[in-house]
């Protein structure tokens, strides 16, 4: 006889679950039995599912990386349009307000995740690598339509602003920064190649 709910795609709601719990309650909120009882299922789901913790935590990870390929392409696409600080504060201000802050932590925190992400993901944090990479694009894409100096370091330029926007927004107790700080932060580091 059953003795339980059917659930639909498993493996995303126990991925929002964790979303929810490490915005909540941080990384170390973040156990099994605390994703299978906010996803409202048995624990035996989450390991039925994934070899283990760690290998469902990897999986998150890398799903939740995987996510921004859109914000990605976003950024891409905003190139010419608006202003460069603003397209940059705006996209730095949704990905750090997103769960990304909590998953560098979550990366920091868990030496076991770590060693397993490595496997696929063999150098920088996850989240954050995958964001310079976005910010490096995109400001590539500015360079060449003219917006940027053309001599402008994209590649040290956009982990500089991954670097300062992930610092603005690491400190969970004092909530978010304003979008004046964020976009501040932003007209700083490129002062100087903005055209």
């Amino acid at each position: 006889m059953p003795t339980g709910v059917a659930l639909r795609d498993v493996r995303e709601q126990l991925f929002d679950a964790a979303d929810r719990i490490l915005l909540r309650d941080g990384p170390s909120g973040l156990t099994s039995r605390a994703v299978t009882t906010e996803a409202g299922c048995a624990k035996g789901v989450l390991h039925r599912h994934f070899e283990d913790f760690d290998a469902f935590l990897a999986e998150f990870v890398l799903d939740r990386v995987g996510r921004m390929d859109a914000e990605a392409a976003a950024l891409r696409d905003a190139a010419g349009t608006g202003t460069v600080t603003g397209n940059l504060a705006d996209a730095l201000s949704a990905l750090f307000g997103s769960v990304a802050v909590a998953i560098v932590a979550l990366v920091t925190f868990r030496v076991a995740l770590r060693v397993r992400l490595r496997r696929t993901w063999p150098a920088g944090v996850p989240v954050l690598t995958e964001a310079a990479v976005m910010v490096e694009g995109y400001l590539a894409a500015e360079r060449d339509l003219g917006r940027i100096a053309p001599d402008a370091d994209v590649e040290t330029l956009a982990p500089t602003l991954i670097g300062a926007g992930h610092l603005l927004f690491a400190d969970r107790a004092a909530g978010p920064p304003d979008a004046a700080a964020v976009h501040r932060m932003v007209t700083t580091v490129l002062t100087g190649v903005l055209r």
